[in-house]
């Protein structure tokens, strides 16, 4: 019987770090202290600080190439794609941007905030018709060259909350400049503020589509819209831009097919 209760003591001791009656008790709990003096609990405090400024030059990366990639390609691609063009690996991104919505929030509130920008300065202009149409040229471009900003305007399942009130702070605005061009009597009095970023949208497809033709289209078809919102006319607007030949249609739509894998 006292080998058996030894024997039990003895297994015990190592995982029983509280048992009162425990002579090996001292020397096990010493032990721990001796190996965790100063130098060691100095030691993580030193190493944490350059794995932050790490995490912060992967979060750069990563939104860096999100940037470019979303820009170029939409938001279709992936955040394995994102890590690649990153250079860094997949469960990097993961710990920075746990969804891809994540990401897009990050990178895309400043810019939808741009547009609002745009239409509180076109609002100031103290012509309406120049401030709504300098709004809707700067909007084009913006959109034109940025493939991800378009389809997270035109798509509501981008950017969650965040991104969404962002958006709902432009209604306000655009419907400001509207009520200003049609209070003056230069637009036609049906025009509402969904129309404005609905020829916005068509605009800036009709640049992806004469991509490397005619990437100045838009201007022509801007001109027919805008005489389309005026209440009346003396005359036509001259186009700025010649319009495409039927052989560079027919170019313009084989180029904007979708690919098959």
């Amino acid at each position: 019987m006292p080998e058996d209760s030894t024997g039990s003591r003895d297994s015990a001791g190592p995982g029983d770090s509280a048992g009162p009656g425990d002579s090996a008790g001292p020397e096990d709990t010493t032990g721990p202290e001796d190996t965790t003096g100063p130098e060691d609990t100095t030691g993580p405090a030193e190493i944490a600080r350059p794995l932050r400024r790490d995490a912060e030059r992967n979060r750069q990366r990563i939104l860096k190439a999100a940037s470019e990639v979303f820009t170029e390609r939409g938001l279709d691609v992936t955040l394995d794609e994102v890590a690649r063009h990153a250079g860094v690996g997949v469960g990097t991104v993961y710990r920075r941007f746990r969804t891809k919505e994540d990401l897009v929030e990050a990178l895309f509130v400043d810019r939808i905030d741009a547009i609002a920008a745009l239409a509180e300065e076109a609002a100031e202009a103290p012509d309406p018709w120049s401030g709504l149409v300098s709004f809707m040229e700067q909007g084009v471009e913006m959109l034109a060259g940025d493939l991800g900003l378009k389809q997270m305007l035109m798509f509501g399942t981008y950017g969650r909350d965040r991104v969404a009130y962002a958006r709902q702070q432009n209604a306000p605005r655009v419907t400001r400049l509207v009520e200003r061009a049609q209070a003056a009597g230069q637009v036609r009095s049906d025009l509402r503020q969904t129309d404005i970023p609905f020829i916005v949208f068509m605009l800036a497809e009709a640049v992806q589509f004469a991509c490397g033709l005619s990437p100045e289209i838009w201007r022509r078809y801007l001109t027919l819209v805008l005489d389309g919102m005026r209440p009346e006319r003396a005359g036509v607007t001259p186009l700025p831009v010649r319009a495409l030949l039927p052989e560079e249609m027919e170019k313009g739509m084989r180029q904007a097919a979708p690919r098959h894998r």
